[in-house]
């Protein structure tokens, strides 16, 4: 049985929670929650999250919202504007129309929306990297990848900031403030549209007109969407947002009994993109979805150790600019719990960094090699867990090396006890307690990242 969201009982003069606000709010909306379910703050494993009051059937639909109270460039008051200007306010994130729309409703008193957006008070409970100073981040998520990606996301959004929002806003004084709708106020707005926005997923239709190909289309742009965002995040949830023309469904995806958490995903990700988008990490070692990366250009250092003679050297710079064409020299080999996600670059690189001279020529003459797609499946299990202990010795040297490069990119300065403090840390109770929030969220990305790098070594050794 469903029923709209309970209006709080409360004496006249009482004043009303920002939940109780929010879901009398969503009852004015047509918001549909069921009774098998409220939300709060307390039982929860981060601030709101959503939870059974009476066990729930795979199946069930836990709440419905219907898209006229979603957030988003095409609902908020200014959304005529957005979409006539929206030429001038195109950017890389193609965020820019939903952040001037999420400026707008959040300082403005009479905004649709107040309910909603009253439930985050100035965006203090964002934790995400990117408000942690620039030493904070370097010291405490040195190797994991996070630092870098923070200064770019701060380039980016300093970047937008300056080059489209404010022009915009400078030519709508009625509706912008530039000392009220300030870098900061925006700063905090791109963290939570990456924490709490969802995004329609794209449909994808057969084009007649092209050998029946997928025709692949722009993704929707992200959107708010009130109560699915209260729920928490685990890779092995049960419950899923479903999309339906006239409304957004939460539905619950196995059975879930009295008194748990309601979980919805955010998607198969690692710790380091949670805390980097979302500033939470999952414990150690329950993400399923926990990823290490080895950056390329390890695996091309590991290859210049051994040059004995400038013919050797030669040929790794040839094979390491023949590399360079195929794959992207930045990038990165994904490595799961379960072995590479990335098998097919790196069975690509394996091959070429460990081609002869006369094989590489060979190479180079045929334009590659021609592209089988039953051996995809061989690779895909060559480069499991089950399939690295048996790979050739020059390949496995090869991983184990950089595995081992990309291990000390974790450590601080000359100290080789760092990762031993991680594994008391998280074995001791006591101790991990002891540890602040960020240095806890930062040492469950490190640990896990190591443990898959220390396992990809026992799997290549020798």
């Amino acid at each position: 049985m469903a029923t709209e969201a309970k209006r709080p009982k409360t004496d006249e003069d009482s004043r009303l929670s920002p939940l109780q606000t929010f879901l009398l709010w969503c009852d004015s909306v047509g918001l549909i929650l069921s009774d098998k379910v409220y939300v709060s703050k307390e039982g929860t494993v981060a601030e709101y999250g959503m939870l059974a009051k009476d066990n729930i059937e795979e199946g069930e639909v836990l709440f419905t919202i219907p898209r006229s109270a979603l957030l988003h460039q095409g609902t908020t008051k200014v959304s005529a504007l957005l979409e006539k200007e929206k030429s001038s306010l195109e950017s890389s994130s193609g965020w820019v129309p939903l952040l001037l729309a999420l400026l707008y409703e959040y300082t403005s008193s009479q905004s649709h929306w107040k309910p909603y957006l009253s439930l985050w008070t100035d965006f203090k409970t964002l934790d995400h990297p990117m408000f942690w100073s620039k030493e904070e981040r370097d010291r405490l998520l040195r190797g994991t990848g996070i630092p870098e990606a923070v200064d770019t996301d701060l380039g980016n959004i300093h970047r937008e900031y300056t080059d489209v929002v404010l022009p915009f806003m400078t030519r709508h004084p009625d509706l912008w403030n530039c000392s009220t709708h300030t870098l900061e106020l925006y700063t905090k707005l791109v963290a939570f549209v990456m924490a709490y926005s969802f995004q329609e997923p794209q449909e994808v239709e057969d084009d007649d007109d092209d050998d029946d190909e997928e025709e692949e289309k722009a993704p929707h742009p992200p959107m708010m969407v009130p109560m699915a965002d209260m729920l928490n995040h685990v890779s092995n949830h049960n419950a899923n947002l479903e999309f339906t023309p006239d409304s957004l469904k939460m539905v619950c995806v196995r059975p879930v009994g009295k008194g748990e958490e309601v979980f919805n995903t955010y998607g198969q990700m690692a710790n380091w993109q949670l805390l980097h988008m979302y500033g939470f990490t999952e414990p150690y070692p329950s993400n399923s979805n926990d990823t290490a990366d080895i950056p390329i250009i390890n695996l091309y250092k590991v290859t210049t150790q051994d040059i004995q003679s400038d013919v050797d050297r030669q040929l790794v710079e040839d094979q390491w600019e023949m590399l360079r064409q195929m794959i992207q020299e930045k990038g990165a080999f994904v490595f799961g719990k379960h072995g590479c996600l990335t098998d097919t670059e790196l069975h690509t690189a394996l091959k070429v960094l460990c081609m002869s001279k006369d094989e590489l020529s060979e190479f180079t003459e045929n334009e590659g090699w021609e592209e089988d797609e039953e051996e995809d499946e061989k690779i895909a299990l060559a480069f499991s867990n089950e399939g690295l202990p048996e790979l050739k010795a020059s390949w496995k040297r090869l991983i184990h090396e950089a595995a081992c490069l990309t291990l000390g990119s974790y450590r601080e300065g000359e100290d080789e006890t760092a990762g031993d403090r991680d594994w008391a840390l998280i074995e001791d109770k006591a101790a991990l307690a002891g540890l602040s929030t960020r240095q806890q969220k930062a040492l469950q990305v490190r640990y896990g990242q190591k443990s898959i790098l220390h396992r990809l070594m026992e799997l290549t050794s020798p």
